[in-house]
């Protein structure tokens, strides 16, 4: 089935898009939770209509992501954890400690769900690559670090 994305949704797609998905996908989740539309000839002539009309301001906001991107290739994140002598942590790094972190030395706010760490969560002191989704354009690698305390 043929739906317009209201929302972006992880491994989905983005707000705008066109995307097709199974039946029940859409039925009972994505229609409910206000999430999309059916993509009917309707809706798309609407949907070109809005997206002409918001140009500008996607323009602005790729160039604000793209600015973003620019400081982040620029930073490390350094994560202070308990480990054993072996170097296995207690718990596990995720994307919302590494969202924390960027937030608590750097100053700078993302969304946990645009961050993508390896694996899902680390559990080894060591350096790492986070990916950050900042637009559906523009996506940067970011070095996160994971020191025992």
């Amino acid at each position: 089935m043929e739906i317009i994305l209201k929302e972006d949704i992880a491994k989905l797609g983005y707000a705008d898009e066109i995307v097709n998905v199974k039946n029940g996908y859409a039925r009972n989740y994505l229609f409910p939770n206000k999430l999309a539309i059916p993509a009917t000839e309707s809706n798309k002539k609407v949907l070109a209509e809005n997206l002409r009309q918001r140009s500008r301001k996607l323009a602005k906001i790729k160039s604000d992501a793209e600015e973003l991107a620019k400081l982040l290739g620029n930073i490390t994140v350094k994560v202070n954890v308990k480990a054993t002598e072996e170097g296995t942590i207690y718990g596990s790094i995720t994307n919302a400690v590494v969202a924390e972190a960027l937030q608590n030395d750097h100053n700078i706010t993302i969304d946990r769900k645009k961050i993508e760490v390896n694996g899902q969560h680390i559990k080894t002191v060591g350096s790492y690559k986070a990916m950050v989704n900042l637009h559906k354009d523009v996506h940067v690698e970011l070095p996160v670090e994971v020191v025992a305390e």
